[in-house]
């Protein structure tokens, strides 16, 4: 399973599409399911609203700027090694304020897209795109170019 933390909603109906689209796609070869909490007025308020939602089987990965970068190729072995030691991945996606230093403790690893700022919503996307990418390339199916 695939699980994806996430602080907020998505209100673009664009955004709401391509995550709906890629979750649709990933569907076809893992169990994926996305959580959104609540969007707080503080951290640690958030903190306690996700710590809610984690398991303590669950392999967390937090999305920070200052995580590991990944090529597409590597993204995608290192998920399928991921598979062969757990059954259940999840990323979190923290909002503006970050991820506390509680949610950081529980994190197995830190990946980064880039150095740049995204938007929550697209990022959620992005983060979708890459993890379907990453089961076509796995597959040995045309899409990653």
């Amino acid at each position: 399973m695939i699980k994806i933390i996430c602080v907020g909603k998505i209100k673009e109906q664009y955004l709401k599409e391509m995550i709906e689209d890629y979750q649709k796609r990933i569907s076809k070869y893992h169990k994926l399911e996305i959580i959104e909490v609540k969007d707080e007025k503080n951290i640690e308020k958030e903190t306690e609203n996700i710590l809610k939602k984690i398991d303590p089987k669950d392999y967390i990965i937090t999305l920070e700027i200052t995580g590991k970068k990944y090529t597409s190729e590597i993204f995608a072995e290192h998920l399928e090694q991921l598979f062969l030691k757990t059954n259940q991945i999840t990323f979190i996606i923290g909002s503006s304020f970050g991820l506390s230093n509680i949610i950081k403790n529980f994190k197995k690893e830190d990946i980064s897209f880039s150095d740049f700022t995204f938007p929550h919503g697209l990022f959620r996307g992005l983060l979708l795109e890459q993890i379907y990418r990453a089961f076509k390339i796995n597959n040995h199916e045309t899409y990653h170019k």
